[in-house]
């Protein structure tokens, strides 16, 4: 069934956020690598991969269901990282921005009885809980190490250790 242009927008305006919050983990990875945390910039970087995935499925939905999926006019990444916590709290607010757009796209798709785009976006609110609380694990991780070096090496080793298969399965 095909959406409604607004709809159609909506879903657009999602794909755009989702490359935009991969570019924003890119810049984040580039960060830690300046500050010699690679494990740190690994992560990072796989969560950059994730988004594209992100954006992937919703290109598939719109195509699917015969509309025209468009991305849009992506910003710069404005992040302002001196420490380590700036970069995971940087994080930790573009995943609730992506959040909320996802809980506006649900309302919209719900407010025109699209039942075909609920089982995608219940996926994307649970993806998103997860998100924010990985995000929000080692952001309070972070706050316990402060400025401890070796806290930090250790938490770098910890997340470099991430599986880094490629997430575009």
């Amino acid at each position: 069934m095909k959406m409604s242009d607004a709809l159609e927008k909506a879903f657009n305006d999602q794909i755009t956020l989702e490359f935009e919050a991969s570019i924003v983990y890119r810049q984040l990875a580039i960060e830690m690598d300046e500050m010699d945390l690679p494990g740190m910039a690994a992560w990072l970087r796989h969560q950059a991969d994730e988004e594209i995935v992100h954006a992937n499925k919703f290109i598939d939905h719109v195509a699917d269901r015969d509309n025209d999926a468009k991305i849009g006019t992506i910003p710069a990444p404005q992040v302002q990282v001196q420490t380590v916590l700036d970069a995971f709290e940087a994080a930790l607010k573009h995943e609730q921005r992506v959040s909320d757009s996802i809980r506006d796209l649900y309302r919209a798709a719900e407010k025109e009885g699209d039942l075909d785009s609920r089982p995608l976006l219940n996926w994307f609110l649970n993806e998103q809980i997860e998100e924010e609380a990985t995000v929000s694990e080692i952001v309070g991780r972070v706050k316990l190490i402060n400025d401890d070096g070796p806290g930090l090496l250790r938490l770098d080793e910890e997340l470099g250790k991430r599986p880094t298969e490629s997430t575009e399965a």
